[in-house]
């Protein structure tokens, strides 16, 4: 076999090939005698038909593509082998010759992986931002575990609190017309932990049951719905009863009741591991990007379009998937994005920086000689089995012979090996920086503290 390759833009590479013809004819041969053996020709058992016959009835070129579909695929890897190619896409036949006693000439298209000079990897000395210990992590996770275990009490002497659980009927309006979906009665919402459009909740402080009034509110720019985004609407409110939540005594006694544990001591002491844990893993996350941010900054690739494209068709697959999933439209999902130019352009942005960050591990793990193991694959099926709560062997009955659910796993593999490689071969100064606050949020809570110290000096 002869192998001329010719290399255009966006790493496209073009393989002309010539194989012999005595192979091509043997080839050519085998196919027409395995096509005979499930077609029906009048005249002739199946398989028994001659060379002539068969071509007459199904025709020579349905026989050279099977002849191809037989002889390329060890060609083209013999080729890609020899000829070093670090292809990315499967091999696309885009022309042929196919001529009796003549040598088979073929044309294949593949895509190669783009050509770069990695930046610095290991032996770096990087910053990594961390959020400062929540020195409260332990009394809010008492105070969950006491709030699960909290009963609901009538209130009917006081007016409401902001933790309070309060049950109303609502009717909303925008313009002068009803809110579609926009009414309810009897809804029970806690006042603490609202979803509701901002100021909706804080409205409902400082009322008695049975009082009647009308709340003023206006839908975030970024709503779902065009037609109430950035509106100004009005909901009229009827408070039906309130409901104060007693949280109970932590001791022993609730321990066991509510707990797999026994103790004070014991419910503690687990909830502080599980405290020290997830520090350790905000730690990791964090100078996982601190490197990586790193390797991307000092590593310039010129990424093909075509690839590009692909990974852009990807994702927003991705996302068409999970939008049906969930009931969503496409349309005003995209819509919420900032419409279709946006978003295409966030796909881009998007498609780039994954790709990038996929060369760059893939780079990585050649470098060092990271591979998966039969070892790596089997403990990535327990995880996922324990995840899907089946058996490994359940798993891989219905996966095992799935080409693309193997890959997918043995590229976790490997982007696991390679975070934890960078982690080990760098050193990290790990920075405590306090979370941006959210303004909406702070003058939103600022006002609702506000209304409640009035409420309560009112009642005194």
């Amino acid at each position: 076999m002869e192998t001329t390759l010719t290399k255009e833009k966006d790493n496209v590479v073009i393989m002309n090939m010539t194989i012999p013809a005595n192979e091509a004819e043997s080839a050519y041969n085998l196919a027409a005698s395995r096509i005979s053996q499930y077609v029906t020709i009048n005249g002739f058992r199946k398989g028994k038909a001659p060379k002539s016959v068969v071509e007459r009835h199904i025709g020579v070129d349905r026989i050279q593509q099977e002849a191809l579909d037989m002889i390329l695929p060890k060609y083209i890897s013999q080729a890609i082998s020899e000829n070093k190619l670090d292809t990315i896409t499967q091999p696309a036949l885009t022309a042929y010759s196919f001529e009796p006693g003549q040598n088979l000439q073929v044309t294949i298209q593949v895509e190669t992986r783009p050509e770069f000079k990695i930046g610095t990897y290991k032996g770096m000395d990087l910053k990594a931002e961390i959020a400062p210990e929540d020195k409260n992590a332990m009394d809010n996770a008492i105070n969950n575990f006491l709030t699960q275990n909290s009963s609901l009490e009538l209130v009917l002497d006081r007016p409401s609190k902001d933790t309070d659980i309060v049950v109303f009927d609502f009717d909303g309006t925008c313009n002068g017309e009803k809110i579609q979906g926009g009414s309810a009665k009897g809804y029970s919402l806690d006042l603490a932990h609202s979803n509701f459009i901002p100021g909706f909740a804080e409205q409902l402080v400082g009322h008695n049951i049975k009082e009647e009034f009308t709340i003023d509110v206006k839908f975030p720019e970024e709503y779902h719905d065009a037609k109430l985004k950035g509106q100004d609407a009005k909901f009229d409110i009827k408070l039906n009863e309130i409901k104060e939540r007693v949280l109970p005594e932590l001791n022993d006694e609730l321990v066991k009741k509510a707990s797999r544990f026994s103790t004070v001591d014991e419910l503690k002491e687990d909830i502080q591991k599980f405290i020290d844990s997830q520090r350790e893993s905000a730690k990791k996350i964090s100078a996982e990007n601190a490197v990586f941010k790193s390797i991307v900054d000092s590593t310039s690739i010129d990424i093909p379009q075509s690839m590009i494209d692909r990974e852009v068709r990807a994702i927003a697959g991705d996302y068409q998937q999970r939008i049906a999933n969930q009931g969503g439209n496409w349309a005003q999902f995209v819509e919420a994005q900032g419409g279709e130019t946006k978003f295409a352009q966030t796909l881009s942005e998007d498609a780039k920086i994954r790709i990038k960050n996929s060369l760059i591990v893939d780079r990585i793990s050649k470098e060092e000689k990271l591979t998966v193991e039969q070892a790596d694959l089997t403990g990535k099926l327990t995880q996922l089995s324990a995840a899907y709560r089946v058996t490994p062997e359940q798993l891989v009955k219905q996966f095992g012979q799935n080409p693309t659910f193997i890959n997918s796993l043995s590229q976790q593999v490997i982007n696991e090996k390679v975070r934890d490689f960078l982690i080990e071969n760098n050193k990290f100064e790990y920075v405590e920086v306090a979370p941006a606050k959210d303004e909406k949020a702070a003058k939103a809570k600022k006002k609702s503290t506000k209304k409640a110290d009035k409420e309560e000096k009112t009642e005194e």
